[in-house]
């Protein structure tokens, strides 16, 4: 069994993999203090929670966006597992032509969802969205080159900024709102958080495909903790929750 770590600014996602199978996955809010012996712990603990012997994992493979974390983690990986981790990480196999302008800048969460991406839809022009702690969009042509993206505050981060930088907007449960016009305050700013970002989605999808794809088709995925709420709305061809722990255990693969 392989298990995979995508550890974000707000959470380690995690998955077990049997095979090339998803076995169950699970979430963990992340704060810079969590020692090893706190994470090792967790992990064993969720895993003989959920019905997995911490045993027969085989293997790890992790990425970060914190880099204060990632010691913590592999100490844990070696000391409750016997396992070195492997971290995708610039020097990483990818499969994937990096045309940024600086490669290294390049979040190895978002390199992880492009190698999903394009393991999962061969052959196809890709716009991914992630709607994790930031919403980010990365583009990705049919030839796997990596042209770059876009970052944006995500859904909770915006809500958290209207609530400690006015003083009556309160914060609010995000979700997807009844209508468009909220009849509240708590609605209308459900609607704003809701409505602002699934706009947002549909022009600059479009706006990529005209600039980029020359108006060529381009599937857009949908991945990242928020992703579902888009679901229903016709905002994405694919939607592809676990697209990180997909991209990880493929870099395993591609680094062996």
């Amino acid at each position: 069994m392989i298990l995979a770590l995508d550890v974000g600014n707000s959470q380690i996602h995690g998955g077990v993999f049997v095979g090339e199978e998803i076995r169950f996955q699970f979430r963990k809010n992340t704060k810079n203090t969590n020692s090893s012996d706190e994470i090792g712990l967790f992990l064993k603990s969720v895993l003989r929670e959920n019905g997995i012997d911490p045993a027969g994992i085989r293997q790890i493979v992790l990425c970060s966006v914190v880099p204060d974390i990632v010691h913590s983690i592999g100490s844990a990986c070696i000391k409750y597992f016997d396992i070195q981790p492997v971290q995708l990480q610039p020097g990483s196999k990818t499969g994937l032509k990096i045309k940024y302008r600086n490669p290294l800048e390049v979040g190895s969460d978002r390199i992880a969802n492009a190698i999903a991406g394009t393991y999962l839809f061969p052959g196809k022009n890709l716009i991914i969205v992630d709607f994790g702690t930031a919403t980010t969009y990365d583009v990705v042509t049919a030839e796997k080159e990596y042209l770059g993206g876009m970052i944006m505050p995500g859904l909770r981060i915006s809500m958290e900024a209207l609530e400690l930088r006015t003083a009556k907007l309160p914060a609010v449960e995000i979700l997807t709102p009844g209508e468009l016009v909220g009849r509240s305050t708590v609605e209308s700013i459900q609607s704003g958080l809701f409505h602002g970002n699934l706009f947002a989605l549909r022009g600059i999808t479009e706006q990529i495909r005209q600039d980029y794809f020359h108006g060529q088709s381009a599937l857009v995925v949908g991945t990242g903790g928020f992703s579902r709420l888009f679901e229903k709305h016709g905002a994405f061809d694919a939607l592809v929750p676990e697209l990180v722990l997909i991209g990880l255990y493929r870099t395993l693969q591609l680094n062996l």
